[in-house]
């Protein structure tokens, strides 16, 4: 269960899956997160308040402020979280062509959540890396 931490295999073994939906990032008070009914994709909290991500539609219903218009590219393959050097590649690779990109590390995958309008570019990049990888 503790997922794979060699570079070359995570890279030449990750199955990208890009999501259909937008999601943002928004911050709130402890105070408004605590009376809030919506189920954010994550969240975390910070001094300055909790930041959710959540799906772009949801943040618009509910009258949330938010920024960063994205979509999420789910990286599937179990990566240990003491893999080194996975999203470093990963993050290089896109700021080399221009693209932020914000990740999320959970229990068994990484998250990147990238510009709407470049997640098509962060594929093939993707593409490229796995490619160069086996």
């Amino acid at each position: 269960m503790s997922g794979e931490t060699n570079l070359q295999r995570l890279l030449a073994n990750m199955q990208p899956e890009l999501l259909e939906r937008e999601f943002v990032f928004c911050s709130v008070s402890p105070k408004a997160f605590e009376q809030l009914r919506i189920h954010p994709i994550g969240w975390f909290r910070e001094a300055e308040g909790i930041t959710l991500v959540i799906e772009r539609n949801v943040a618009d219903d509910e009258g949330l402020d938010y920024e960063f218009v994205s979509r999420m590219i789910t990286l599937n393959i179990h990566s240990s979280l003491e893999a080194v050097g996975f999203l470093a590649t990963i993050t290089s690779k896109l700021a080399g062509a221009g693209i932020s990109v914000n990740t999320i590390s959970a229990f068994y995958h990484d998250h990147l959540f990238v510009p709407t309008d470049r997640a098509s570019a962060v594929m093939q990049l993707l593409d490229e890396l796995k490619n160069d990888s086996t």
